[in-house]
C-alpha cells in the first residue's frame, strides 16, 4: 500500500538521533564489537538500497560509538580486544568519507521537500496539505524513523506477508551467488578479502604495522575529538591520523571491517538527488510497465507536488508491485515500515520467523532434551527494505546444564556469520523440564543481545509444558535498563521491575512467515 508523501530528516534531526544511544560500559567488550560490526554491515545495506538516512544514521552511530565510547570501556586497554578495535579504527576515515558523500543528497531532498511545500503554501494548499502530513504520521510516525521517512511507498509486514517472502528468497539468493562467484574462478577467501581490503582501505595496513601503543592511543583521541566535531555540524573535518592517507577518494559503498562484500553489479552509482528525485522515483524508472513518457524529472516531481489530479502520482508508483516485476539486481522501490515500537516509541523493524523453525531445531536439541541438558542456537539473517528475515539457527559449541547454557567458542560462531554475511538477530535455546519463561540467566544474556540490536528476540522452548513456546524481548523501558543495572550472580534471583519482559510474536514486531526457506548449522565439535 502506498503511503502519503511524508516529510524526510534534516541531517541535524539525524544525527540528533544518531547519538541518542545508550553505551553501558558493563556489558562485555566483545559484544560492543560486534554492535559495531553489525552497524556497518547494516548501513552497507541500506546504502546499497539507497536509504541514504537510515545509513547515515548507522554510519554516525557507529562512527560515535568506535571513536567516543569504546575507548572508555573498562577492558578497552586488555589485549585480547586490542586488535579489535585497532580494526575498528581503521575504518574510521572510510565511514567519514562515506558520510561526506551522503550528507549532499540528504541536503538536497530535504530542500526540495521545502520548496515543493512553499509552493503548496503559494497556491493556498497549505492547510489541506498539513491536514494529511498529520493524517499520515498519525498513521505511522515516519518522520521520526530515517528509515521510511519521506518514503513514498511503504509496506505493512502483516499484509504483505507473501511479498515478503518472495523479496527475500529472491535477494538471499543473489547476494549469496555475488558472494560466492570470486570462489568459483579460483580466488581463495583470504585472497578476495586482501584485495578488497587494498581497494577499498589503500595503503593502511603498512601505515598501521609501524605503529606503537602510544600511536594508538594518539590516533584513538584524534578520532574522538573529529568525530564529535562532525557530530557538532562540521562534517567537513578529517582525523589528524587519517588526513595523510586521505588524499585519494575512496569508493562507496562502505564495507565491514571483515567478512564479505556484498556485490551490486546492476546497480548504478548513487547520485546527488534532483529537484524532485526520491529513492523510489528513480528505481521504478527501471520496470518497464510503470515507464510512461515523461518531461524531465525536475518538472515530473513539479507536476507530482503541485495543482494537479490525485490519479496522477498513482501511475508513477505501484502500490504494490510484485516481486517479479523489477530487476533481482535492482534495489527495493519500497520499504517495510515499523509493525511495533518500544515502551519509549522508539520504532522496531518486522522480524519475519520461518514456519517450523522451532521444530527443526528440536529435532537437533533432542538427545541433551533427553538427558535433561538445555541446548541454545542463534537466530541469524539478514536486513532486506528495512525488515530482518531469519534464515538460519546456528548452533555453536557450548556446555550445559539443566537450567543453563553457555556457548564456549565465539570466534568460530562469529567467524561463520563474516564468511555468510549473517547478522545476528535473536537466540533460542530450549527448557528440557522447566516451564516456557525468560529466567534471570536468560534476561541478562538476552540484554547483551538487545544492546547489539533493539529488534533482537529470544525464543523459549519447552517442549514438555503448556504453552510450549515464546517470543520474547525484554522492554524498554524497564526491563533492559534493570537487567543492565543489575550485578546479581546467582542463577535464580529477582529483579526490581516486574514488567521486565513482554511477548514479541503476539502482539509485537515478529512475524510468522509461511514458505520462508531456512536451514539448521551445527558448529558443534
Amino acid at each position: 500500500m502506498a503511503g502519503q508523501i511524508a516529510r524526510p530528516m534534516n541531517i541535524k534531526e539525524i544525527a540528533a538521533k544518531a547519538q541518542d544511544f545508550e553505551f553501558n560500559q558493563f556489558i562485555a567488550m566483545k559484544y560492543w564489537l560486534r554492535t559495531a560490526d553489525t552497524l556497518l554491515r547494516e548501513a552497507h545495506i541500506y546504502e546499497q538500497e539507497e536509504n541514504d538516512q537510515q545509513a547515515y544514521l548507522l554510519l554516525m552511530r557507529y562512527a560515535a560509538l568506535v571513536a567516543e565510547k569504546l575507548p572508555l570501556h573498562p577492558s578497552a586497554k586488555d589485549p585480547e580486544y586490542r586488535k579489535g578495535i585497532k580494526d575498528l579504527n581503521k575504518t574510521l576515515p572510510g565511514v567519514l568519507d562515506a558520510l561526506t558523500a551522503l550528507k549532499p543528497r540528504i541536503t538536497a531532498r530535504y530542500d526540495a521537500w521545502e520548496r515543493a511545500l512553499e509552493r503548496r503554501r503559494d497556491a493556498s494548499m497549505a492547510l489541506s496539505y498539513e491536514r494529511s502530513r498529520a493524517e499520515s504520521q498519525t498513521e505511522f510516525p515516519a518522520a521520526s524513523d530515517p528509515a521510511v521517512a519521506g518514503n513514498t511507498t511503504t509496506l505493512a509486514a502483516a499484509e504483505n506477508s507473501e511479498l515478503a517472502v518472495k523479496l527475500a528468497h529472491k535477494e538471499i539468493r543473489r547476494r549469496d551467488a555475488a558472494r560466492r562467484g570470486p570462489r568459483q574462478v579460483g580466488v581463495s577467501e583470504e585472497e578476495e578479502h586482501e584485495r578488497r581490503t587494498a581497494g577499498i582501505w589503500d595503503d593502511w595496513e603498512a601505515a598501521l604495522s609501524k605503529d606503537s601503543s602510544t600511536q594508538d592511543e594518539d590516533e584513538v583521541r584524534r578520532n574522538m575529538e573529529a568525530s564529535r566535531r562532525r557530530m557538532d555540524g562540521a562534517h567537513d573535518i578529517v582525523p589528524d591520523g587519517v588526513r595523510s592517507r586521505n588524499t585519494r577518494p575512496r569508493p562507496l559503498p562502505i564495507v565491514p571491517r571483515s567478512g564479505t562484500q556484498y556485490r551490486y553489479p546492476s546497480i548504478n552509482r548513487s547520485q546527488p538527488y534532483s529537484y524532485g528525485e526520491t529513492p523510489e522515483s528513480r528505481n521504478i524508472s527501471q520496470v518497464p510497465e510503470y515507464t510512461p513518457p515523461t518531461p524531465p524529472p525536475k518538472e515530473r516531481f513539479q507536476d507530482q507536488m503541485g495543482d494537479v489530479p490525485p490519479p496522477r502520482p498513482e501511475k508513477a508508483v505501484p502500490a504494490l508491485p510484485p516481486a517479479e516485476a523489477a530487476s533481482p539486481k535492482a534495489p527495493p522501490t519500497f520499504t517495510f515500515r515499523p509493525s511495533a515500537y518500544l515502551e519509549n516509541g522508539e520504532p522496531l523493524r518486522t522480524v519475519f520467523l520461518p514456519q517450523g523453525i522451532r521444530q527443526e531445531f528440536l529435532k537437533y536439541a533432542e538427545p541433551n532434551t533427553r538427558r535433561n541438558l538445555e541446548t541454545c542456537g542463534m537466530l541469524c539473517g539478514t536486513l532486506i527494505s528495512n525488515a530482518l528475515f531469519i534464515s538460519q539457527v546456528v548452533i555453536p559449541d557450548q556446555k550445559s546444564t539443566s537450567d543453563t547454557c553457555e556457548t564456549t567458542d565465539d570466534a568460530a560462531f562469529f567467524g561463520y556469520c563474516e564468511k555468510e554475511d549473517l547478522l545476528q538477530l535473536g537466540w533460542i535455546h530450549t527448557h528440557p523440564t522447566q516451564s516456557c519463561f525468560m529466567s534471570s540467566v536468560d534476561l541478562h544474556t538476552h540484554c547483551a543481545y538487545q544492546m547489539m540490536m533493539k529488534e533482537s528476540i529470544a525464543i523459549v522452548c519447552a517442549p514438555s509444558k503448556n504453552p510450549s513456546w515464546g517470543v520474547f524481548r525484554l522492554t524498554d523501558p524497564p526491563g533492559k535498563q534493570a537487567v543492565a543495572k543489575c550485578r546479581n550472580t546467582g542463577l535464580f534471583h529477582p529483579h526490581s521491575e516486574d514488567n521486565i519482559y513482554t511477548d514479541a510474536l503476539k502482539p509485537g514486531h515478529v512475524f510468522e512467515a509461511d514458505g520462508m526457506e531456512f536451514s539448521v548449522v551445527d558448529l558443534r565439535t
